[in-house]
């Protein structure tokens, strides 16, 4: 089941369990996430995280982060 909460994340090409670390460069702010999902389909994003993510990158908004 989704969770929220978790720590997981959306890419369109990226393999099912890929671990990938952001960087909010705003903040120093750094989080490891586990791609569980395909997305974004909106132009221009990348990755899009679970609201638990954004909150540990201290995210308010859509944003760049730096991925690792």
């Amino acid at each position: 089941m989704f969770d929220a909460s978790g720590l997981t994340a959306a890419h369109r090409t990226m393999p099912f369990g890929s671990r990938v670390t952001l960087v909010n460069p705003e903040n120093g702010k750094s989080v490891t996430v586990v791609i569980n999902d395909r997305g974004p389909f909106t132009r221009g994003v990348t990755i899009d995280l679970t609201r638990g993510a954004a909150r540990a990158l201290n995210m308010h908004r859509t944003q760049w982060v730096c991925m690792q």
